[in-house]
């Protein structure tokens, strides 16, 4: 099998991506996190523990020693390349907790501001290191190995771990308000995690079965400008051979493409799903509806 070669650009890329989101993790942590002593899920959580129950000078070596297990775990089970991934970005985090440590804290966070601003900035670093093919928590790599194993979701696992962290970290310290505001602040950076990956553009694939294929997509096609794909399908019932339009579809345009479908035949069946991304192998092609030509008036 030929191996998949990066352009520098892309590399550059990557490792750019890696950095500005290892920055955006560490100035969570160090500025908004420890500081009102709540702490993260997973790998970052339990750093944060260890560290304040001895010195937030070890946070970065707790990180590191930590991800270790995960790192090989990732390099056995699921690809050699992301060893490498996953390593930089760990380190990258780990170089900036560090640095930032010295840096004066002069804008100090009260729990709310931790909890929305601090997960939010923890989240879109987080978001943006996993979009760039790394990461820094080992227990998503300990969740997929668990999921071809047991069979329960990634996600299931994810927030399994995370809850047994958080409930720890309430019984050692015995405050529960902690341990709440952590899992509180962990929702906000999940949620903006997801949307920094997912993107700001969110597609709809959008699969169409009708009686009337050909009407449909000519005035898909000329009225809406949307390129489409043509799937040839069966009936069930009937065994009548017929066409399926496949078509991706931008947001706003939805509205626009159900009410066209619904008047051209009532009868329709419309199946939509929401695309966290969409890959082009070309330059993507638009076709420009047809304007309407205006009717003159007989003189």
């Amino acid at each position: 099998m030929k191996a998949i070669t990066k352009k520098p650009k892309d590399y550059f890329m990557t490792y750019f991506g890696f950095m500005v989101g290892a920055f955006l993790m560490a100035v969570s942590i160090e500025f908004f996190l420890y500081p009102n002593k709540l702490i993260d899920g997973g790998v970052i959580g339990i750093s944060l523990i260890a560290a304040r129950l001895t010195s937030d000078a070890f946070l970065p070596y707790y990180l590191i020693l930590l991800n270790l297990p995960f790192i090989y775990l990732a390099y056995k089970y699921i690809r050699k390349s992301f060893l490498i991934q996953m390593g930089i970005a760990v380190i990258l985090f780990a170089v900036f907790l560090s640095v930032l440590r010295f840096v004066p804290h002069y804008f100090v966070a009260d729990s709310l501001e931790a909890i929305v601003i601090g997960g939010a900035i923890l989240g879109a670093g987080a978001g943006l290191i996993i979009r760039f093919g790394g990461c820094t928590d080992g227990t998503e790599i300990l969740a997929i190995i668990l999921n071809r194993k047991m069979g329960y979701t990634v996600g299931q696992l994810v927030l399994a771990v995370n809850i047994i962290i958080f409930a720890v970290y309430g019984i050692i310290f015995l405050d529960w308000h902690i341990a709440l505001k952590s899992l509180m602040m962990y929702i906000v950076a999940f949620k903006m995690m997801d949307f920094v990956i997912a993107g700001l553009e969110e597609l709809k694939s959008v699969m169409i079965v009708s009686a009337k294929p050909d009407k449909i997509r000519n005035r898909i096609m000329n009225e809406l400008g949307l390129g489409l794909t043509i799937i040839k399908g069966r009936g069930g019932f009937s065994l009548e051979d017929r066409d399926i339009l496949f078509i991706i579809v931008e947001r706003l345009d939805l509205a626009g493409l159900k009410e066209l479908v619904m008047h051209e035949d009532p009868t329709a069946f419309m199946a939509i799903e929401t695309l966290h991304e969409v890959a082009y192998g070309r330059q993507r092609t638009h076709i420009a509806p047809k304007k309407k030509r205006k009717r003159t008036k007989k003189a």
